[in-house]
């Protein structure tokens, strides 16, 4: 079991990069007019993320959506840190945190 939820984190956390970047590189591409090989490379990204969910080890699409919403949650406030300089307050890390606690009820409470 320890190993499932270490490859289901794993697979989790690059869910999220290709998602949020993918989204990001949209973003740039259409709001920053970076132009459309942005918005094609982020068009790869965000399959890739569907892919990525796709392998999760849980079989219910409805659960691992569900508890991926909190890991994007968590990776979009890490993201606009890391590239757009975003600052979290103390809600922002509250939040973060009970949403990363649902994630672990939702998936691996059992």
């Amino acid at each position: 079991m320890r190993g499932m939820a270490a490859r289901s984190i794993a697979l989790f956390v690059a869910a999220a990069f290709a998602e949020i970047g993918g989204a990001y590189l949209v973003w740039l591409g259409i709001k920053e007019h970076r132009g459309i090989a942005f918005v094609a490379l982020g068009a790869m990204a965000l399959t890739a993320y569907g892919v990525i969910a796709a392998l999760q080890p849980s079989h219910e699409f409805g659960r691992v959506l569900a508890a991926y919403g909190g890991v994007f949650i968590v990776g979009s406030l890490l993201w606009g840190v890391a590239f757009d300089g975003f600052h979290p307050d103390r809600a922002d890390v509250i939040g973060a945190a009970i949403c990363l606690g649902g994630v672990g009820v939702i998936m691996y409470a059992r």
